[in-house]
Formats: structure tokens, sequence, C-alpha cells
């Protein structure tokens, strides 16, 4: 299981799970984007890496979600699959996607922004919680 729903009142909150930081990280990615539109039929048609800094896990994850959510405000991107690789206080993603297209990918959310607000990263079993303002 890359990721489950949370129940929430008002927003929208998933966790994560991978068998290392780097994969659950990839998961979120993914559970963001499909709770945005239908991740299912997002076809890796186009790459686009990028590198975001944090001063822990926390951070570092909450600045790669910021960044694709921008990615996909911003430049209409919509991706399914990543390739997260955690240096330090660096991290370096490769995500691959395509154009969003509301006719494909069945939107399902608009998600305003990504929250630190229970944001948790858990190491020891690699999982990570986020709540998402919709």
């Amino acid at each position: 299981m890359k990721y489950k729903i949370i129940d929430h009142t008002a927003d929208t909150m998933i966790k994560a799970f991978g068998s290392n930081i780097e994969e659950c990280f990839e998961n979120a990615a993914y559970g963001m984007f499909d709770q945005i539109v239908d991740a299912e039929k997002i076809e890796p048609k186009i790459q686009y890496t990028f590198s975001v800094d944090g001063e822990d896990n926390e951070s570092l994850l909450y600045n790669l979600l910021s960044e694709l959510l921008y990615l996909f405000d911003a430049k209409r991107l919509a991706f399914s699959k990543f390739d997260v690789r955690i240096e330090g206080n660096n991290l370096i993603c490769t995500a691959w996607g395509e154009s969003f297209d509301p006719k494909k990918h069945s939107p399902k959310k608009e998600i305003k922004a990504v929250t630190y607000h229970m944001l948790k990263v858990d190491e020891t079993e690699p999982s990570a919680t986020i709540l998402f303002d919709i």
C-alpha cells in the first residue's frame, strides 16, 4: 500500500508508507496527486527534475509537496511517478507525468496548500502523515 486516507473533518489527510524515507516521500507525492486527480490515468510522458532544501525530514517533505503542487497549479503538470533522493538537507526529485487534461484525469479535489499542521515523518517505520488544505 502506497498510502491511505485518514478521516479529517474539513481537509484531506493521508499517511504514506515506504521501505525507506525516500520511497515514503515518493508515495506521499503520489498520494497528493491521487487526491487531486485519478493518478492512475497520468502517463509518464514528460520528466521534470528539481531540488528543494530543508532543515529536517518534515521540511523536506513539505517543500517537495509544495513544489509539486505549484507545478500543478502554475504549469498544469500532473505527475504519477517519482524518484526521490535525499542527501543531507537537500532533496532531489525526478517526477514523470503529463499536462493536466480534465477530461482524461478526472479531477477530484482542489488542494490549496500543503500544511505543517499535523505533519509527521516517522523514520523508524517509514511513514509520513500530511494534511492538505482544501
